[in-house]
């Protein structure tokens, strides 16, 4: 076993020796260093005061010694008189010698006449100073003479300090010789003290670790016989287990195998449609992004075509989700195998399919693979004992036309396919750049309408109706109106399809229903009756759970009767919410009446219409205009005319513009009209201001 002990110890002791062997001469440096500054800041001090005790006779030395023989300075009586001053003022300090040189490096001034006249030029520390840098030096003397005697086995300072003139120029350097012994002598007192309590503790230090070492290799060894004996006994385990995994190997290849298979399924359905069994969206994105890498390389052409099933939520809300789920994938199944020229089928979710064509030569190709995918859709799906009828619209972009994104590919192409759904079910269009720049509109529109309300940018204008017989004002109909800062006056028909998509209709109904009850009460307040005033609904609204709530606390806060609120729905909105009839009857219920709007339009069945508790039809402007004109539109009246009077239902005419028109309705039992022929939608104001002093 590795002797911890022993190799802790080695190492211990020459990480110690190396510490002291640093630590050691740092310390002396640095205390050398800091007597050595502090000897020669007394220095300085020392000659400042030579230079301001003897200032008059150095100055006066200094400049009469110049060109002077050195024989003549030292017998010099005025030589000997500064000496005698200078050793009165060095008497009791630690400066053992001084000298002073003139500009030019000659001695002229010194405790040791013998030296008057030396040239100290070549002097490092006389260059410095008379270049106005003090410069110290630390040596040992043997013996040395000082103005006291020979002394012996000195440390001696000497310091070069610069004489500074009156106009800062150097006119001469000191050199003084401080006897700093004693404090070398402190200092390696205190050197030797330091080295022994660190050594002291260094010794400690070592002693206690090696000791936590010795145990620590005590318990080592312990567990070591413990491991050992471990190691046979799982030996032992380990030859037991052997033996069993050998007999249940084909049991883990079982697991393995079963393992695999999941992996791969799981792989699998990152990658496809669960449902369907068609690529998903990550698998169609990537292959477009390889497809475009390549098509560009090789300067072709590829298609992206986005197919959406028209009204396929009719049938998860009449038949269930389990047969739009089968309706799913027989539609997969028949575009997979019948529609030819397709590279790559995906299915996006819901009912939205997207598909790529490659190495697409002309566009011609892209028509007649759009064509094969609406063919398809020709014949009924049978499931069980359903038979459905399905269309299909398809958006197609170009690559590289359309984009050189994917994004931008599969955007364009979904712009394209709500282009072709505007123009009816069942067709197909190709992207044009006009539909970027409606679709931007449609955005700016959409972020202008969700503050408009905030804004207090909408208004409630309404358009009367009328008694076919008599001309008397029966009700209303309140339409929104929109004022835009940016825009101007918006006609409806633009943004309330925006409203209904981004679900913004629902807080604006809510508002239009909320104004028209009060505007409504402010007239009955002020005298002004009106019997009805009738609202539009959208599908949006009845979808909400708490319609029907938000509805009951508006007649609540307005004060105004359940009976003088018509709200009107058109065919569309009552087949798209699921169990309209009930829906329907907690309104009436409450008291409201109801009316089915742009009646003949729609497509719903005489035996649901027979069901819905609705009181009045109000036929469609679009047969009103044939009046006179148009022998089926008159058929198409006089059919609706027949159905409302068999199911009891009051019937208003939209759109009457002509006398003529108002004339057919009448002589066909019409009880009510409305259009421009009694009077535009109009402000309340108007409203009030015109009707209320007929009769």
């Amino acid at each position: 076993m590795f002797n911890l002990s022993r190799y802790f110890s080695t190492v211990s002791f020459i990480l110690i020796v190396l510490a002291a062997g640093v630590l050691g001469p740092l310390y002396q440096k640095l205390s050398l260093q800091q007597l050595q500054a502090l000897a020669e800041s007394r220095n300085v001090a020392m000659a400042q005061v030579f230079q301001n005790s003897l200032q008059g006779a150095l100055a006066s030395l200094i400049s009469d010694a110049v060109g002077q023989d050195a024989r003549k300075l030292r017998a010099s009586e005025d030589l000997d008189r500064l000496r005698q001053q200078a050793v009165v003022l060095m008497k009791g300090t630690a400066v053992v010698r001084i000298k002073v040189y003139n500009r030019i490096g000659s001695t002229i001034f010194s405790t040791d006449p013998a030296q008057i006249g030396e040239s100290a030029l070549n002097s490092s520390g006389f260059r410095a100073a008379s270049k106005g840098v003090v410069v110290s030096e630390l040596t040992h003397s043997d013996r040395i003479e000082t103005f006291e005697g020979t002394k012996s086995d000195v440390d001696v300072l000497a310091s070069y300090i610069p004489i500074v003139g009156k106009d800062q120029s150097i006119d001469g350097v000191f050199e003084l010789y401080q006897n700093v012994t004693p404090f070398v002598a402190q200092l390696q007192r205190s050197l030797w003290w330091a080295t022994a309590a660190v050594a002291l503790v260094f010794a400690a230090l070592y002693l206690m670790q090696f000791l936590i070492v010795r145990r620590a290799q005590g318990i080592l060894e312990d567990q070591e016989g413990r491991i050992k004996a471990a190691r046979d006994t799982l030996e032992l385990q380990v030859e037991a287990r052997t033996d069993e995994l050998r007999r249940t190997n084909s049991q883990l290849e079982s697991e393995i195998a079963e393992r695999r298979q999941a992996q791969s399924k799981l792989n699998y359905l990152a990658y496809h449609d669960p449902l369907t069994g068609l690529a998903n969206r990550r698998c169609f994105i990537e292959r477009l992004e390889e497809s475009l890498r390549e098509t560009a390389r090789h300067g072709e052409r590829l298609a992206v075509l986005f197919i959406d099933l028209d009204q396929f939520k009719q049938v998860n809300d009449s038949l269930g989700h389990g047969v739009g789920d089968e309706l799913l994938v027989a539609v997969a199944a028949r575009l997979s195998e019948h529609v030819r020229l397709i590279d790559m089928l995906a299915r996006l979710g819901g009912d939205e399919f997207i598909c790529l064509m490659e190495s697409v030569r002309e566009p011609e190709e892209v028509d007649m693979l759009a064509r094969e995918i609406i063919a398809n859709f020709e014949q009924p799906f049978r499931l069980g004992d359903h038979e459905l009828f399905l269309t299909a619209s398809v958006g197609i972009s170009l690559f590289p036309g359309d984009g050189e994104s994917v994004l931008d590919l599969m955007r364009n192409a979904d712009s394209a396919m709500y282009r072709a759904k505007s123009i009816g079910r069942g067709n197909y269009h190709f992207y044009t750049p006009e539909m970027t720049v409606q679709a931007k509109e449609r955005i700016q529109m959409e972020n202008l309408l969700r503050r408009a309300l905030d804004n207090g940018e909408f208004r409630v204008h309404l358009q009367p109706q009328v008694d076919t017989h008599t001309g008397a004002l029966v009700g209303a109909e309140a339409l929104v109106r929109w004022e835009s800062p940016e825009l101007g006056s918006v006609m409806p028909t633009r943004f309330i399809p925006v409203a209904e998509d981004s679900g913004l209709i629902v807080g604006l109904g809510s508002w239009v229903l909320r104004e028209t009850c009060r505007q409504f009460m402010v007239w009955r307040s002020s005298g002004f009756e009106l019997a009805q005033v009738s609202v539009n609904l959208s599908v949006k609204q009845l979808e909400r759970p708490e319609f029907i709530d938000v509805l009951e606390q508006i007649l609540d806060d307005t004060g105004m009767e359940a009976a003088c609120l018509k709200l009107e729905l058109t065919e569309s909105v009552v087949m798209a919410v699921g169990d309209a009839c009930a829906l329907l009857e907690k309104l009436r219920s409450l008291g409201i009446s109801l009316a089915l709007d742009d009646f003949g339009t729609g497509y719903s069945s005489l035996s649901y219409l027979k069901m819905l508790p609705v009181q009045q039809l109000k036929i469609d402007r679009s047969f009103i205009e044939g009046i006179g004109r148009n022998a089926g539109d008159e058929a198409i009246i006089r059919t609706i005319m027949e159905l409302a009077r068999s199911l009891d239902f009051e019937v208003v005419a939209e759109g009457v513009e002509t006398p003529e028109q108002a004339e057919f309705l009448a002589a066909l039992g019409c009880q009510q009209l409305q259009g421009f022929l009694h009077g535009r939608a109009v402000a309340p104001a108007e409203f009030r201001a015109r009707w209320s002093v007929r009769p």
